[in-house]
């Protein structure tokens, strides 16, 4: 045992453990703190394990990085873990610490089987004789810890903890942004069409991994204080009646927000009922509008769409080095001070204070899209009418929702909703399918979101403001 290393014991056990723990550590910035602090990791080590794109990668690195780290890294380890709430994965490698005395135990009775054997052979010189029975399982048994293989099931979705919103934070932006300190914040409705109509619509294949998209936003947005209605495989006329209801309900008046989230097969503009009939998301935006939806009206209303928006794949291209060459100039065009006759009119009528203040017919959303605008994108598995425009994975789910959660638990305590959707547009731009052999191998896919709102949309995780 080196002395800058960890005790042998510590060491097998982590080795014995690391598929399970792969699957189910989480390594966020809380636990990586812990161990920042406690002097096991270095910067440059805490750094790079926060940089890996995945969960199992992250996990991967910090068990690689800690046997190196001294003897109190076991511990320290085990501490993170019960601060971080995951007592169960600690308790687990404290079984596994109960259990080698056992083992060892056993392997040494192994050894002194084998022993006897290879001097009972020599004593009847017969070396070819067999191990018997018990002496063969006993040194099977021996050997099964050193030869172990270890198993991941990567595509397995890991949730991390929602960070919560420090006092300074919230201080320093609640002036600005819109107000969020309601609990809960709002109410959320995702509606996930998974399985189609085969009669109805046979063209439309079951969209494996839909139902882990489902659950994942579930649970991120219960984590992020919302009241989470969802409904699984509606018709067209189902979901215009689902969000009819949900637009409708009278607790929106004591809450802060709302979200609405839709996952199914789609084209530009609208998404596949069960029954293979459209619904047009304009009209999905008109029901949350300062007309129909008053109760919601100056609050935000975020919206989610993992569906396809047109009918060509991208492909990719290949970067080329150096500077970007060609700039698009604006065009926008300016209509401030434009007044129609009754504009006019009002102003000069002398009551103008008695006016109530008119808001826009629409105003105060944000929407995020999976694909872009009038284009196709290729995935792995289908998403589209004929094709697909979004990355989906049929065991963690979509690229787009995968990317949504992990961006919001990592950033909702101190950045606004615009700009972790940028975040999100970054994090899809580097991704890249790998299906050698089909036309959707090194395929592409990029995201993007729209935006109404009228300040920054702060969410304030776990942070009420004293009374």
């Amino acid at each position: 045992m080196l002395e800058c290393g960890m005790l042998e014991r510590d060491r097998r056990t982590l080795r014995k453990r690391s598929a399970a723990l792969v699957k189910q550590l989480v390594v966020d910035e809380l636990l990586v703190q812990f161990l920042l602090e406690d002097n096991i990791l270095t910067d440059s080590m805490a750094e790079g394990i926060l940089a890996e794109q995945t969960s199992h990668k992250r996990s991967w690195r910090l068990l690689f990085l800690l046997p190196k780290r001294g003897p109190r890294a076991f511990s320290s380890f085990c501490s993170a873990l019960r601060e971080t709430e995951q007592r169960h994965l600690c308790e687990l490698l404290s079984q596994s610490q109960d259990t080698q005395l056992e083992e060892e135990s056993e392997g040494r009775t192994a050894r002194q089987i084998m022993q006897t054997s290879e001097r009972r052979r020599e004593m009847y010189n017969d070396s070819s004789r067999p191990l018997s029975t018990e002496e063969e399982i006993a040194a099977k048994r021996a050997r099964t810890h050193e030869s172990m293989e270890y198993s991941l099931d990567a595509d397995s979705p890991i949730a991390s903890p929602i960070l919560p919103c420090t006092h300074d934070l919230y201080l320093s932006q609640c002036l600005k942004s819109y107000t969020m300190t309601s609990s809960p914040r709002g109410f959320a409705l995702v509606i996930s069409n998974v399985k189609f109509d085969p009669h109805a619509a046979p063209d439309l294949d079951i969209r494996n991994g839909g139902e882990v998209d489902e659950k994942v936003l579930r649970k991120l947005f219960t984590d992020l204080d919302y009241v989470v209605t969802d409904h699984r495989n509606l018709t067209a006329e189902q979901m215009r009646s689902c969000i009819d209801t949900f637009r409708r309900r009278p607790e929106h008046r004591n809450v802060d927000s709302s979200v609405v989230c839709l996952l199914s097969h789609g084209v530009d503009g609208a998404v596949y009922g069960t029954d293979g009939q459209l619904l047009q998301l304009e009209s999905v935006f008109e029901a949350f509008d300062n007309v129909r939806c008053p109760l919601l009206q100056n609050k935000p209303k975020m919206f989610f769409v993992q569906a396809c928006r047109g009918v060509e794949m991208d492909c990719g291209v290949e970067q080329v080095d150096g500077p970007g060459r060609i700039s698009s100039p604006s065009c926008e065009q300016r209509d401030a001070g434009r007044e129609g006759p009754g504009d006019a009119g009002a102003r000069q009528g002398g009551r103008q204070e008695l006016a109530r203040i008119k808001l826009p017919q629409r105003s105060d959303m944000i929407c995020g899209f999976a694909s872009l605008k009038g284009q196709r994108i290729s995935a792995l598995v289908c998403d589209a009418f004929k094709g697909t425009a979004a990355m989906r994975n049929t065991k963690r789910g979509s690229w787009f929702i995968q990317e949504l959660d992990s961006a919001f638990r990592r950033h909702a305590r101190d950045t606004h909703v615009a700009d972790i959707l940028v975040q999100i547009n970054g994090r899809i731009k580097e991704r890249e399918g790998y299906a050698p052999g089909t036309p959707y191998h090194r395929c592409k896919e990029m995201s993007e979101f729209t935006s109404s709102l009228c300040k920054d949309l702060f969410l304030f995780p776990k942070y009420q403001p004293h009374s």
